[in-house]
């Protein structure tokens, strides 16, 4: 059994020989471990720094293509190599290395498919108050979403079976997390959690530049995707809004016809048919998504099939240098 361990990789040089420097060489149930880095078009010397202090591949973008395209290319590359598992990890060393087996264990056992490292945040003393309640109410929301019970909906330290990561296809460049709990959800993967401990931020975080920044993106993502995974679930319920709204609208008129008054209330009319007309508008656009969706299916479905057809015939990374 081949364990590979991918990082993904924007200007690191500073940081990563620390993180290189916990990676496990030997891991239990396990014949080979393999380092992989995702250099995702850096202006520092990452790779470099990367082939230097171990790293066996790495996987080179010309210019930045974004932390999604990253976590995509190194699942992609891990396979062709001929990865069983990979686990994908941060190269700030956020997280706790030592936690490596444990996060392998139940896919190794063959009682999971996708494991996540779940960092407790609840109780992680550099988040705030207000960032510890907000990713206690995303991953609910997540969990809702997706059909999964992931406990960390954002972590990144994350083992994927070979199965697995065969069906992650992801869509969406800026971030992973979310979009592939969607897609194992689809695939009738089995999710567990680990507990994981996590390490002191060394630098603050690339990808959100604020509470705000950090809650406007993901809520972005997470429409994103519930549109191209689960369109009806969002639809429906805004036209049957919609159209509560419209009937609300039309009630003064409706009493005072009861009444025998058919005059008047031309703005209650005119307000309850503009909200039916918009509730029957996105019903048609939920089932025209939903079609759509059912195309997205069979397209995954089709590629999980071409890209086992690839490993089968040994096709190579791309772009890809070795120690």
């Amino acid at each position: 059994m081949k364990v590979f361990i991918q990082i993904p990789c924007l200007n690191e040089a500073e940081f990563l020989p620390a993180t290189l420097a916990e990676l496990p060489r030997e891991l239990p149930g396990v014949d080979e471990v393999k380092w992989l880095v995702i250099d995702d078009g850096s202006s520092d010397n990452t790779t470099e720094v990367a082939l230097a202090n171990g790293v066996d591949y790495v996987v080179r973008f010309t210019q930045n293509q974004g932390l999604a395209s990253a976590f995509q290319a190194g699942i992609d590359a891990a396979l062709k190599l001929g990865a069983d598992i990979v686990v994908n990890t941060d190269a700030d060393n956020q997280y706790d290395a030592s936690a490596i087996p444990a996060l392998i264990k139940p896919i190794v056992d063959g009682t999971a498919d996708v494991v996540v490292g779940d960092r407790d945040t609840g109780s992680v003393d550099e988040f705030s108050s207000l960032k510890r309640y907000l990713q206690r109410i995303g991953t609910s929301v997540v969990q809702r979403f997706s059909g999964t019970a992931v406990q960390d909906a954002t972590s990144g330290f994350r083992a994927f079976s070979r199965d697995a990561a065969l069906q992650i296809n992801l869509v969406t460049k800026f971030t992973y997390t979310i979009e592939s709990l969607i897609q194992v959800s689809d695939a009738s993967l089995a999710l567990t959690n680990v507990h994981v401990k996590r390490n002191n931020s060394v630098r603050p975080s690339r990808l959100f530049g604020s509470t705000w920044k950090y809650v406007r993106r993901n809520a972005w993502t997470m429409i994103r995707i519930y549109v191209q995974y689960r369109p009806m679930h969002l639809f429906l319920p805004l036209s049957l809004v919609l159209f509560l709204l419209g009937g609300l609208a039309w009630l003064p008129w409706l009493i005072a016809a009861a009444s025998g008054n058919h005059t008047g209330h031309l703005q209650s009319i005119i307000l309850g048919a503009v909200l039916v007309i918009s509730a029957v508008q996105v019903l048609l656009f939920g089932i025209i998504a939903d079609s759509i969706m059912s195309v997205r299916s069979l397209t995954t479905k089709t590629l999980h099939r071409v890209r086992d057809v690839e490993l089968s015939v040994g096709v190579p990374p791309k772009v890809f240098r070795e120690r």
